[in-house]
């Protein structure tokens, strides 16, 4: 019998990098288009966040690293579904990819705190989903593991 793990894994993945897209996709326009970001009031200032030096890496706004990042995430969770039995190897890059973005998210999440003594909303969003799709991802590593390592023999 199958079990529903990996379905479950993967869709918890997919609906976080789906979240994640939107919300970059969002930030990745407000910047281009130099608009005006909406922020609820209370939980932060996101125009200092966005308009900071740290909004932008190599010249590239930040928010089309986290479309490249969660639509990279989006599809490597979709083809491991389908193809983990032939690429076994798929759950350790989703794992790596889903590191780089967490431990990316935290080191700006920690420059907003400390830096910007300010918060934006929809950075935390995007670093809440990279931290929900890197848990889960842990996750399969441990529960996938046992299960490996008995029916792999010595």
């Amino acid at each position: 019998m199958k079990s529903s793990r990996p379905r479950t894994s993967t869709l918890i993945i997919q609906i976080s990098a789906i979240i994640g897209l939107l919300d970059s996709i969002y930030l990745a326009y407000v910047k281009i288009a130099k608009t005006p970001i909406y922020c609820t009031p209370g939980l932060g200032h996101c125009d200092v966040v966005n308009a900071s030096r740290w909004s932008i890496l190599f010249g590239i706004p930040l928010g089309f690293y986290g479309v490249a990042g969660f639509g990279l995430i989006f599809l490597l969770a979709a083809f491991g579904l389908h193809q983990r039995a032939n690429h076994p190897y798929i759950d350790l890059i989703l794992f790596g990819f889903s590191l780089a973005g967490f431990l990316f998210s935290l080191y700006l999440t920690s420059i907003e705190i400390f830096v910007l003594k300010t918060v934006c909303q929809w950075c935390l969003l995007s670093a809440m989903m990279m931290s929900v799709i890197f848990i889960t991802t842990i996750i399969r590593l441990v529960v996938k593991s046992p299960s490996t390592t008995a029916s792999g023999g010595k």
